[in-house]
């Protein structure tokens, strides 16, 4: 293959997005392959390259003291190994045919077109921004990048008022309700579901539900915001929902993300029901042997329900980035799928989830059993036992595990790990039930809760085999 960058014998990797994927896959590419042989160039439109996203809430809420403890490399850090990084630039245009990028300065606004040989595309998520009216009023602020949060920790630093609206109750909801309720707002969190959480079953979502009131947290369900109300100055002052208008001096917007795929559409490489780019197990884009893409802007297989999913993780998009700079730079790697595994918190409750929910099982035409159980992560005689609800889903018949949900105080998130692994090596039920774990009473009963839910799921798969 001819080389387009004019360089003999060096090859050209172009990285578009420079957070957990795009710059994985540059820093695995250089360890495989020194300047003289490939030559690395990535854009980011941001001011910031490899942070955690995923620490923003805890950032905001003041659990992390400073943003840079946020950031695993800075820009500098990967200049000094070789790869070039030109933050503040967007690329705005893909031209597969010619293999080549357009980028432009977000400072100066000076375009350029960058020849490739191998391509990344990390361009990552954005945060679901309804058309209502008010959406763009200072003070509404979506929580995607560090500069998003910067942007949000000057607005509650100049807020008049203490009154903080969440708009949308997953996992960035409920950690940013948290984030503001330790900064001393009063908060309320409003969604379109009955029960927060919607990543968990209903009857799991309750309990979040329950426990977010207990700690102060107006809860609101059934109720998607229609407007945002604007003062005089222009900025937001409420949020309207279910015919209700809720006071506000910030809005968060908690809704979830988006693939951020527009320029891969507009390119006409494939995309998936979500709107996620499709790769096979290289992490290649289906159909193009010199693009690569991965982090949130992909779907990836769910191996439990078979199907393709957009799950945008932290943990997903580093392995992604591994495994394409592995394969760029010339050794062999494979991203082989996910089981859906997320844990989070809201103060001190901890919400952990794995596998399939009963929509998703119906959703793919799978019977399946249900077994609730509620149990203490230490046992229930030592000292700082705290209780705590587990939830598993079992296909009947076969007594396959599917999906565990847990909801409890400490001790508890963690435990979902035993049931990824688990779905990850197909286990049924009953195999999970026999698991030799670690017991001793400052750990763990001396049944494991999620084992205890495991011998309910046995009982309940087989009664259902046996009346089919």
């Amino acid at each position: 293959m001819a080389t387009p960058t004019g360089h003999a014998g060096r090859q050209r990797l172009v990285v578009v997005g420079g957070d957990a994927a795009g710059m994985s896959a540059a820093s695995q590419a250089r360890r495989l392959k020194g300047p003289d042989e490939l030559e690395i160039v990535a854009y980011e439109r941001g001011h910031f390259t490899s942070y955690s996203a995923c620490g923003i809430p805890y950032w905001v809420g003041g659990d992390v003291p400073a943003r840079d403890r946020l950031v695993a490399r800075s820009p500098e850090e990967h200049r000094a190994r070789a790869i070039d990084v030109q933050i503040r630039t967007e690329v705005t245009e893909l031209d597969l045919d010619r293999r080549r990028v357009r980028a432009r300065d977000l400072e100066s606004g000076r375009e350029v077109w960058t020849p490739y040989d191998r391509l990344v595309l990390a361009t990552g998520a954005r945060p679901v921004r309804p058309p209502l009216p008010g959406i763009d009023a200072p003070g509404v602020h979506g929580v995607q990048t560090l500069d998003d949060g910067q942007a949000l920790l000057d607005t509650l630093t100049a807020a008049r008022g203490r009154r903080a609206v969440v708009v949308g109750a997953g996992y960035i909801g409920v950690e940013m309700a948290e984030a503001l309720l330790r900064r001393g707002y009063e908060v309320t969190v409003l969604d379109m579901a009955e029960e927060p959480m919607s990543t968990l079953d209903p009857d799991m979502g309750r309990l979040v539900r329950k426990a977010m009131e207990g700690m102060g947290v107006t809860v609101v369900g059934g109720a998607p915001a229609t407007a945002v109300g604007t003062g005089p100055d222009g900025r937001v002052r409420t949020v309207a929902a279910g015919g209700v208008e809720y006071p506000a001096d910030v809005v968060v917007l908690g809704i979830g993300v988006e693939p951020e795929t527009s320029l891969a559409r507009a390119a006409g490489l494939p995309l998936g029901a979500s709107g996620g780019l499709l790769t096979d197990l290289s992490m290649r884009v289906r159909g193009r042997e010199d693009v690569w893409a991965g982090g949130d802007c992909v779907e990836v297989l769910d191996l439990v329900s078979g199907r393709e999913r957009h799950i945008p993780l932290g943990t997903h998009a580093n392995k992604q980035g591994q495994v394409i700079g592995a394969n760029v730079g010339g050794g062999y790697g494979t991203f082989p799928g996910v089981v859906g595994t997320a844990v989070s918190k809201v103060c001190d409750l901890e919400i952990a989830r794995t596998g399939l929910r009963e929509r998703d099982a119906r959703a793919v035409g799978l019977r399946f059993v249900t077994a609730t159980v509620e149990a203490t992560s230490r046992a229930g005689y030592y000292p700082g036992a705290a209780p705590m609800t587990v939830k598993m889903l079992a296909e009947r018949r076969t007594g396959r595990l599917l999906g565990v949900q847990i909801v409890g105080r400490e001790g508890a998130g963690k435990r979902v790990d035993i049931a990824a692994v688990a779905l990850t090596a197909g286990m049924t039920v009953e195999q999970v039930a026999a698991l030799d774990l670690g017991y001793a009473p400052p750990f763990s009963p001396v049944w494991d809760p999620v084992q205890v839910a495991a011998r309910k799921a046995v009982a309940a798969a087989g009664r259902a085999g046996a009346v089919r």
